[in-house]
Parts: structure tokens; sequence; C-alpha cells
């Protein structure tokens, strides 16, 4: 398990699989989870992995599992269109079902996919909110409230010597924490992109799982 830094005066986790996890709420959140991404492209001609909802499925029930978590809060872009849902092979849908059925499952709308979720079970919202913190897909910088986020997919680039280095983060601003892109094969923008940045709206750090330790890594 990562280890916890605080946010908004909570106590959080961030984990090395994308996730964050708040052990007081027993809530585990993901973002951009982009399910289908894969059948989408291929329908355009466009190969990816075929195996990645599946394999994205699997590493979320194994989070589920490891942390005990009681309710999981999707920060939108669950799918990556919305027809996403009607694209699933009847093993994941089954895999999914079950679990909106066994936890407080909620579904943050996201620019990709609106309310296309419904269908599989859970509950459907353009925001919410758990104790101090607001739960939206992108980032409001004008919101001074504290905020979880999806939608931007952060990572940290470090570059030396003519190579770069990639590494998914979490990116923490003075009142927002924008949690990586957890789907497979979902790309990623530099924390020092000027569009990430006004997100945040204030000082960055990128917050970097690497194995038991939490990395921090100021931004600008």
């Amino acid at each position: 398990m990562s280890v916890s830094f605080s946010f908004a005066g909570e106590s959080l986790q961030p984990l090395a699989c994308g996730a964050l996890w708040w052990p007081d709420q027993a809530t585990l959140f993901v973002a951009d989870l982009h399910f289908e991404k894969a059948s989408h492209f291929a329908a355009k001609g466009w190969l990816l992995p075929p195996h990645a909802t599946a394999d994205t499925i699997t590493t979320l029930i194994a989070a589920v599992e490891s942390t005990g978590a009681q309710r999981l809060v999707c920060l939108g872009d669950s799918f990556h269109d919305e027809a996403g849902p009607d694209r699933l092979s009847d093993e994941t849908r089954r895999a999914l079902m079950t679990m909106t059925r066994s936890l407080d499952w909620w579904w943050i709308t996201g620019n990709h996919d609106e309310d296309a979720a419904a269908v599989l079970g859970g509950r459907v919202m353009a925001e919410g909110s758990i104790g101090p913190l607001v739960l939206r897909h992108e980032a409001d910088p004008a919101d001074p409230t504290p905020e979880l986020s999806g939608h931007y997919h952060p990572k940290l680039v470090i570059r030396h010597r003519g190579r770069h280095i990639a590494r998914r983060c979490f990116a923490h601003g003075p009142t927002k924490l924008i949690l990586p892109a957890y789907g497979a094969f979902t790309g990623g923008l530099d924390i020092a992109d000027p569009a990430l940045q006004a997100a945040l709206a204030g000082p960055a750090t990128a917050l970097v799982v690497e194995g038991e330790r939490l990395l921090r890594f100021p931004v600008g």
C-alpha cells in the first residue's frame, strides 16, 4: 500500500495502479477508464491491443479487493464513447455489473461518455461530493473548493541528455488533485503543459508512486 498524504485535511493514499484510496470513507477513486477504446478505433481500421478493457477491469478488481473498498467513484470518461457499453463482451459486462451491484458505485459523467454507463448499474451524476471534496470529471479553476477530477491524464516527463522518461502521476495543486488515467493505453499530458497548469490553479506538484514510496516533484 502506498504512503498517505494530506489533501483538504484528509488522509489519502495514491496507489501504483493509478487509483486513489480514501480509507476513512472506504472509497476508491479512478479516472478515465476509457473502456472499449480499442473497439472504437478498430471500427476505424486502427488496431489497438484488443484486451485493454478486460485488463483494466482485472486491475480494478484487484484494487477493490486489496483495499476493501465499499464505494467506488469513476471520475468520468469511463467509456471511450457513448456506444461503448454496447460493445462490451459478455464476460466483461458480467464482471462490471457484479461490481456495480456489490459496491456503492458512482459514475461521474465525462466529455466522452456522458450517461452511457447507466445501463450497467450504479449511480450516474454530473458532479458529486464526499466530505469536503467535490468530485468532477474536469477541474474548475474558478472554484476554490477542494476537488478531485480526471480528464487530463497527467504524467511527469523528465528530460535528460536528449532522452525522456514519462510516468503517470497525480497532479496536486493548492485545492486540486487530478488523477492519472486508469485505463490501459490511454496516453497522457505532461503536467508542465500550460493547459494542465491552468487547471491546477496554482503551484503544482507531481506525485509518483514508486514501490512503497511517494515521490514528489515540484513543477514550474
